[in-house]
């Protein structure tokens, strides 16, 4: 199940059934967006007994089946994912007792209220009768609302603190960290290149090269895509499927979506490049440039942040 708000048909055409995936996938799409709490709410009717809930822009392989044996154990009603960062105050912050108890909340706390490590991590299990606390229709937040209102009401509620890779890709600089950690094997899936240490390396079967191409690892090369004579990729470098690297051109540490194509001699180091841009002849994008969707960029401009 997708609870759905923002760009809902995008979704629906990368994801459509999941059946790529080997799952079956529905979604419930809200007509207004109505919060963390409110989506959940919203797709609450399609669900029963014992709930999971997974934020959309986060990237983790920690073991739920270990979350779910401590929430049975407990006999916790919810259960929170939790996980230990240097600086908790760009996040949720969830104080626990030894046993594993939620004792208190501090949303985007100060460093004077900085108590503990943990933060909410975007994973919860829920006993599905508890969504009924949410009022249908209505914008609600499962950090500001619902969460202190079990806390409040003395329901039995859990802090579980995973161990495992985490990161929270909801910006443009965690999402490329996020694509560089898969490719160095730092996230334990079966997605990215493989091999091992510094040689992780893929690239697609119908990719085409020119003469004298470095494909530098760790990388990874998209279905379709085109290197041209005395190009080089990586390392740390992500060609989406149909993107051109022209002749003598670099790409380095750089993600590129698909259908992007980069013109002779251009440089792109460390940046974010969206679907279908086109990069001119001897362009240079720098570090921590981020480039919407069918952007152009003419030749011979160097862009810097």
């Amino acid at each position: 199940m997708l609870s759905c708000s923002y760009l809902v048909d995008e979704v629906r055409r990368t994801m459509r059934d999941g059946a790529d995936w080997g799952v079956r996938l529905d979604y419930a799409v809200e007509t207004e967006p109505l919060g963390t709490g409110g989506g959940v709410r919203n797709a609450a009717d399609l669900v029963s007994g014992l709930v999971v809930v997974l934020n959309g822009d986060v990237l983790t392989d920690v073991d739920l089946s270990a979350m779910l044996r401590f929430h049975t154990q407990r006999l916790s009603r919810a259960t929170i994912f939790l996980t230990r960062v240097e600086d908790p105050s760009p996040y949720g912050l969830v104080e626990v007792a030894g046993d594993g108890r939620v004792t208190g909340f501090v949303e985007k706390p100060s460093v004077a209220q900085c108590t503990a490590d943990t933060i909410n991590a975007g994973i919860y299990l829920l006993d599905a009768a508890l969504l009924a606390r949410i009022q249908p229709g209505r914008i609600a937040s499962m950090e500001r609302e619902f969460f202190p209102g079990l806390l409040a009401d003395g329901l039995p509620f859990f802090g579980w603190v995973g161990e495992g890779y985490w990161i929270d890709i909801g910006s443009p600089e965690k999402y490329r960290q996020a694509q560089l950690d898969l490719m160095a094997g730092r996230v334990a899936t079966d997605v990215g290149p493989a091999g091992a240490g510094g040689d992780r390396t893929s690239i697609a079967a119908d990719a085409k090269s020119g003469a004298r191409v470095s494909a530098v690892p760790p990388v990874v090369i998209g279905a379709a895509c085109q290197l041209e004579d005395e190009c080089r990729v990586g390392p740390a470098a992500v060609l989406g499927p149909g993107c051109i690297v022209g002749a003598a051109a670099t790409v380095e540490g750089a993600v590129l979506w698909e259908r992007v194509a980069v013109g002779a001699g251009a440089v792109l180091r460390d940046c974010l490049i969206g679907a279908d841009v086109r990069i001119g002849p001897h362009a240079h994008v720098g570090p921590g440039v981020v480039l919407e969707d069918g952007a152009i960029v003419a030749g011979h401009t160097r862009l810097v942040r």
